[in-house]
């Protein structure tokens, strides 16, 4: 029978990101399985996969409160057992604050799977002392209280992706202020400063990909200056990144819309970068978004301000009705 190459039990209390962590970890390749019954467990592992298939493929397997046959001592003890027979065997915990748990169960409205009939805090405080035994065992413990589900997905990359190269995993993306600014952001930088092209009638429906709206963004006089000076800046800290071991580096380059002038910026570095040989991804959150007069109209630059009519220009629109 052929068994994975490595096994992690994933763990932890209820609402603490276990879904997220299995889900990451099927991203990077490992296979994965929720809530096995715990009888099944050497079955699963006797199991020989389907021809072709790689025999060393990791495998995790998600257990909780909830998995039936559930007890802590006892997957502790079979987990010893499993090592002194050679599996690469090990344990990962997540764990939460109760306050937090509270909360996310209240945004929710789930109930706590150790509470169906009572506060959720009772669940969550039953739930800890049911699973303390893993936890003190466990090889690997990611306390998710302040993490976003983005920040517990690098982590999980970070700690099992056994392919990923020792550089960085660099990512440019462009986005719009108007829309909330990206919370994973390592490096950010505002172009609202140069002139912006959703006030032209012919560029609006058009994005920062296409030719023209380029141009327009690098007549701008502030602009190779600007965006030079910020390509040299990258250059000499990246590698500074990459030697002191940071995974992953989310360089976000804002406008209002996210549409025009960020976007075309973005491209901009990410060309710079490769040819530097880096190897960035390039994400455009906003891209697709829908131009939007009223959210632009509040960072309007005193030369977009002006109205024009045919009879030719009439004043700013900070000088009407004054």
């Amino acid at each position: 029978m052929t068994r994975p190459g490595r096994i992690l039990l994933v763990t932890g209390m209820s609402g603490a990101g276990k879904s997220t962590v299995l889900k990451s970890l099927e991203d990077i390749g490992w296979e994965t399985v929720d809530n096995l019954p715990l009888r099944l467990l050497g079955l699963l592992l006797g199991t020989t996969p389907p021809e072709g298939a790689s025999d060393s493929r990791p495998l995790a397997l998600g257990i909780d409160s909830r998995t039936r046959g559930f007890d802590a001592d006892a997957i502790v003890e079979r987990i010893k057992v499993m090592r002194e027979a050679g599996d690469d065997i090990g344990t990962l915990f997540l764990d939460c604050s109760g306050s937090e748990l509270e909360r996310r169960y209240a945004e929710t409205r789930r109930r706590h799977p150790q509470a169906l009939d009572r506060p959720a805090s009772d669940g969550i405080a039953r739930e800890r002392e049911l699973l303390s035994p893993l936890r003190r065992w466990a090889d690997h413990v990611i306390d998710t209280t302040a993490n976003t589900s983005n920040d517990l997905r690098l982590e999980i990359r970070a700690r099992f992706d056994e392919d990923r190269e020792s550089a960085s995993t660099l990512t440019i993306m462009s986005f719009g202020f108007a829309r909330g600014v990206p919370r994973n952001a390592d490096l950010m930088f505002d172009m609202r400063f140069l002139r912006n092209p959703h006030w032209d009638s012919g560029l609006r429906p058009l994005s920062g990909l296409d030719a023209a709206v380029a141009d327009y963004v690098a007549e701008d006089p502030a602009y190779e200056e600007a965006v030079s000076r910020i390509e040299e800046l990258l250059l000499f800290l990246l590698p500074r990144y990459q030697a002191d071991g940071k995974a992953y580096v989310t360089i976000a380059f804002g406008c209002t819309g996210g549409r025009h002038r960020s976007v075309h910026v973005a491209e901009r570095v990410a060309a710079r970068l490769r040819n530097a040989a880096f190897s960035p991804t390039v994400l455009h959150r906003d891209l697709r978004s829908r131009p939007d007069d009223s959210t632009e109209g509040k960072h309007r630059t005193g030369e977009e301000m002006t109205l024009k009519t045919s009879e030719g220009t009439i004043g700013s629109r900070s000088e009407i009705g004054s």
